[in-house]
């Protein structure tokens, strides 16, 4: 019943607006005219481009998903890369979520931290030949029209699976501020200031030398409770300061409080850089048992320590993806159920993109779970579709899954929805020339702000039926059919789309 009520809202929703324009031969050169500064048309007139948020994760820690081998050569790993961002352009997403701080080390050329043991299979050793993966990986990405988002884990300063903590490691080099737990990990104190304060210049060395979209967290802040054998988190020294300087907080409000100043602080600091890079949180799933009265299990406000409610209340993020790692059908923890919750707690109205993982299995029946979880978020979440996956690994080995992505809700190209809370003014609209060549239409378009514009959109009508394509910001031209099969072009339009989705006015032209 569930499945159905859902879908049903889904595809209501999913309405098409078709916009006529009259057809004509004549050669013509079309510009467009630029609207006053600052000024966005609320309610467009004509065919508009889906958008929503399409993006997989790509976990670089303990190697799950790039590199498939640390230590690989150059070479080896720019391919994986390169096939990874290929799959995810072909099957219409939009964005990747890339872990570039597994355990305080870089997949990048950093200053603060040494070079990735999961990279080179040796922590500090850089990669030979030379290469910075970031860069290449925003540039490959971006080339491919995806955003790319760097994932960081702002407290994991060792796993288990990291290797032996060298003279490197940010064990050795800040010891103190770091205790060990009982399953091997080393663990940043949060409540620490050496913490924050060093967890901000990382996350602001990158914002402020790559050219990247988006910084991102997981659901690692006070470690799990199986991490340290059930014991609480060994943290008697500095509670012990704390109480002694006459700090009157409980010790669990302390706890959250320390990760909420780090949330606060990395949201504002992004913002006085790059005003246009998003911030997002992908927070364990239930904020705490009982909310909604159906969620039974872990209590990350009491266990975490993460407060994932009052970072979306106060929004201190642009984008907040709870791990909803559960069936529909769930009795204690349903996809919908607890997707409902937590757009009930979106005060500010910021992006809602849920984290969906069904399970490992490759069966019809997972494709189709998956699939309608992602009609479901459609049909809750009108305003501003978008899904993570976790993890690209699972689409990549399950063919069905895959196939059922692309030939059903990903068949068409998507825009990443618009942070107007970053950035309400549209880029101006490209100017277009049109000149038939043959049976074909080449349309060729410049813009005179380049910097500005991350896609062009291309919308094109045959009879009355509009489509589009959305290209990168490379793109220049493009050739269209004069007829498609009985079906002559009436109309087209170009628009450029900026680095916060926002999309210049439209102008049909159908003379050429």
């Amino acid at each position: 019943m569930v499945n159905r009520f859902f879908l049903f809202v889904a595809s209501c929703l999913l309405v098409v607006t078709l916009y006529s324009c009259r057809h004509s031969k004549k050669v013509t050169v079309t510009t467009t005219a630029v609207p006053p500064k600052g000024i966005v048309e609320p309610e467009r007139q004509g065919p508009k481009a889906a958008t929503e948020f399409r993006a997989a994760w790509v976990a670089t820690v303990a190697n799950i998903n790039w590199p498939g081998k640390r230590g690989s050569s150059t070479e080896q790993q720019k391919k994986e890369a390169i096939q990874l961002l290929d799959f995810l352009k072909a099957h219409n997403f939009n964005a990747v979520i890339f872990q570039v701080r597994p355990q305080a080390d870089a997949l990048y050329e950093s200053k603060l931290e040494p070079w990735s043991y999961f990279l080179t299979g040796k922590q500090g050793k850089a990669p030979s030949p030379f290469y910075d993966p970031l860069q290449f990986w925003i540039e490959a990405a971006h080339d491919r029209g995806l955003e790319l988002h760097v994932w960081l884990n702002p407290y994991r300063a060792h796993s288990p699976a990291g290797g032996e903590v060298s003279e490197n490691s940010m064990v050795k080099k800040r010891s103190d501020l770091v205790v060990k737990l009982k399953d091997g990990h080393w663990w940043f104190d949060p409540s620490l200031k050496g913490t924050s304060e060093h967890a901000n210049a990382v996350v602001m060395d990158i914002v402020k030398r790559y050219d990247i979209d988006g910084v991102h967290f997981d659901d690692y802040f006070y470690p799990y409770p199986s991490y340290n054998g059930n014991a609480d988190f060994p943290d008697s020294a500095s509670w012990t300061a704390y109480v002694s300087s006459g700090g009157n907080l409980s010790r669990g409000d302390w706890r959250r409080n320390s990760v909420n100043e780090l949330i606060q602080q990395v949201y504002t600091n992004i913002k006085a850089e790059k005003p246009h890079v998003k911030f997002g949180l992908s927070p364990f799933g239930t904020w705490r048992p009982g909310y909604p009265s159906i969620a039974e299990g872990l209590d990350q406000y009491n266990q975490l320590y993460a407060d994932a409610r009052l970072w979306l209340n106060q929004g201190w993020i642009d984008y907040f993806t709870p791990q909803l790692y559960w069936k529909i059908n769930s009795s204690t923890l349903s996809f919908p159920i607890l997707l409902g919750w937590w757009i009930n707690e979106n005060k500010m109205d910021r992006h809602l993109w849920p984290g969906i993982s069904v399970g490992g299995d490759t069966t019809a029946t997972n494709a189709t779970e998956v699939v309608n979880q992602i009609m479901i978020s459609r049909g809750m979440l009108p305003k501003s579709n978008g899904d993570v996956h976790w993890s690209i690994g699972s689409l990549i080995k399950d063919a069905t899954l895959a196939k059922a992505v692309i030939n059903g809700p990903y068949k068409k190209q998507a825009l990443v929805p618009s942070s107007t809370w970053l950035d309400k003014e549209a880029p101006e609209p490209p100017h277009i020339t049109a000149v038939t060549v043959d049976d074909s239409l080449r349309i060729n378009w410049t813009h005179p702000n380049e910097s500005d514009v991350f896609h062009y959109v291309v919308y094109y009508q045959y009879a009355d039926k509009w489509n589009y394509i959305i290209l990168n910001r490379n793109d220049r031209t493009l050739s269209l059919g004069l007829a498609s099969g009985k079906n002559k072009l009436n109309g087209i339009a170009v628009t450029a789309v900026d680095r916060t989705g926002n999309e210049s006015v439209l102008e049909v032209s159908s003379k050429w």
